[in-house]
C-alpha cells in the first residue's frame, strides 16, 4: 500500500520553507506555506551561501541568479579599542570561504528569489500562523490564528530560532536553546562613513561593534554585540528595554559607538536577539518535522545558518520524495543530515566568537592571529562547509 502523504503544511516563508516547498512540489506533494508576516520580508543583512548549499542552489536552478546578486564585499577591517587598525583582510580569509565560489547576498534578495521560484506552485498564506496542532493516525489537524481549520498529512516547522511549531510539538524552547553568551542589536543607519562594499569591526573585551556597507547603499548595517552570562529574557518582548540595555552596556565607549547607540535608539528596524543554537535529540515527531533554524540553528557566528537551511530543505525533500512512509523518510533525513549539522554548529562555542572575544586574553590572541594572516583568501572551503554530498533528486 502506498502510504506517501500528499498534503504538507510548511510554517515559515523565509529560506528553508520556500526551498522545501520547491522540492516537495517537484515530488508531487500539495504544499501550503503559512507565514505570520504580511508579505515576504525584503532588505536585511548580508548572508552567505557556501559549500554543499551551493550544490543545493544549483539543483534548484537559482545559482546563476544568486551569482548575479552577489554583493562581493571586498574588505573587512578590524579595529582596536582606540579605533586604530589591526588588520584589513578579505572576508573569506576570516571565515574560510572561497572567493571564487561562495556567494554573499542580501537576505531579502534570497528570500525573494526563493518565493518567486515557487509562488505559483505552492499556496502561500500571509498574515496567519498555526495556533494548535493535533496529530492522529490519519494526519494533523491544524487550527490557524485566523480561525481556519484544516487537516494535513504532514506539518513542517521552518519558522526560525524561536519556532512556534517546535514549541507546540516538542515543548518549551528553554530545553533546546543553547545560549552562546552573547546578545546583539542590529539596525541600519546613514552611511556617512565613506564605506563602500566593506565592513569595520571594533572590539573591546566582551563588546563588539560592526558597520557593514553593501554595495553603494546610502545606509550601513550596524551591529552592537555584547557578552552576558545569562540571556536578557526580560528584554525579549520590550523594545524600549532592549534599547536601554544596549545603551547602558556601551556607555562611555569610544570610536563611533556613541553615534551607533544614538542611531540604534532612533532605528525603526531594530532587531534584538541572543546568539544561540538549537540542539534537539530529534527533529521529527510523528507527522511533524523541523527544518533550518527551527531544528538546528547554528547561530550567525558560524555563518552557516542559510546554508544549513538550504541543505536541510533538500535532504528532507529528497527523503520524502523517495521513501513512501513518512516515518522512514524522517529517519533518513535525520540520519543523513545530523553529522553535517553538528560539525557546522561546532564552528563556534560558548564565549569563543572569533569576531568578538569575551575576555582580554582572547582578544589579544585574536588580534595577534589577525596580524599574521595573509590577505589572500582560501582556495579550498572549510571541510565543514562541504562535508555532505547530496543524493540525486528523483526525476532530475
Amino acid at each position: 500500500m502506498n502510504t506517501t502523504p500528499r498534503s504538507v503544511l510548511i510554517s515559515g516563508a523565509s529560506i528553508a520553507g520556500p526551498a522545501l516547498a520547491f522540492w516537495l512540489r517537484k515530488a508531487g506533494f500539495a504544499v501550503t506555506v503559512v507565514e505570520k508576516s504580511a508579505t515576504i520580508r525584503d532588505g536585511g543583512y548580508p548572508i552567505d551561501v557556501r559549500g554543499t548549499a551551493l550544490d543545493a542552489a544549483r539543483r534548484m536552478g537559482i545559482l546563476p541568479r544568486l551569482r548575479d546578486l552577489h554583493i562581493s564585499t571586498r574588505l573587512l577591517t578590524f579595529l582596536d579599542t582606540d579605533g586604530s587598525e589591526i588588520a584589513a583582510l578579505e572576508p573569506n580569509v576570516i571565515i574560510g570561504g572561497v572567493d571564487s565560489e561562495d556567494i554573499e547576498i542580501r537576505r531579502g534578495d534570497l528570500t525573494s528569489t526563493l518565493y518567486d521560484l515557487v509562488r505559483d506552485d505552492a499556496g502561500f498564506r500571509f498574515g496567519d500562523s498555526v495556533e494548535t496542532l493535533a496529530q492522529h493516525d490519519n494526519g494533523v489537524d491544524v487550527t490557524f490564528r485566523s480561525g481556519r481549520e484544516e487537516t494535513f498529512d504532514l506539518v513542517i516547522g521552518a519558522d526560525g530560532l524561536h519556532s512556534n511549531t517546535r514549541g507546540l510539538v516538542f515543548g518549551d524552547e528553554a530545553q533546546f536553546h543553547h545560549y552562546l553568551g552573547y546578545s546583539f542589536a542590529g539596525f541600519t543607519m546613514p552611511n556617512d562613513f565613506g564605506l563602500y562594499r566593506e565592513g569595520l569591526t571594533w572590539s573591546t573585551p566582551g563588546k563588539g561593534a560592526a558597520l557593514y556597507a553593501v554595495l553603494e547603499s546610502k545606509e550601513v548595517h550596524g551591529f552592537l554585540v555584547f557578552a552576558r552570562p545569562n540571556p536578557p529574557i526580560e528584554a525579549f518582548r520590550n523594545p524600549d528595554a532592549q534599547r536601554d540595555l544596549v545603551a547602558e552596556t556601551f556607555a562611555g565607549e569610544g570610536w563611533e559607538i556613541p553615534r551607533m547607540v544614538e542611531a540604534m535608539r532612533e532605528a525603526d528596524d531594530l532587531f534584538f536577539d541572543v546568539v544561540s543554537q538549537i540542539h534537539l535529540p530529534r527533529w521529527t515527531d510523528g507527522r511533524v518535522a523541523l527544518v533550518g533554524d527551527a531544528g538546528y540553528a547554528p547561530s550567525f557566528l558560524t555563518g552557516q545558518g542559510t546554508s544549513l537551511a538550504l541543505v536541510g530543505a533538500y535532504v528532507l525533500g529528497h527523503a520524502l520524495a523517495t521513501i513512501p512512509d513518512h516515518t522512514a523518510a524522517f529517519a533518513a533525513y535525520e540520519s543523513r543530515l545530523r553529522n553535517f549539522v553538528e560539525s557546522n554548529q561546532a564552528l563556534v562555542s560558548e564565549g569563543k566568537a572569533t569576531l568578538f572575544p569575551s575576555t582580554a586574553e582572547a582578544l589579544e590572541e585574536r588580534n595577534a592571529a589577525l596580524r599574521k594572516l595573509t590577505k589572500v583568501p582560501a582556495s579550498t572551503p572549510r571541510p565543514e562547509h562541504s562535508a555532505l554530498t547530496l543524493p540525486d533528486f528523483p526525476g532530475r
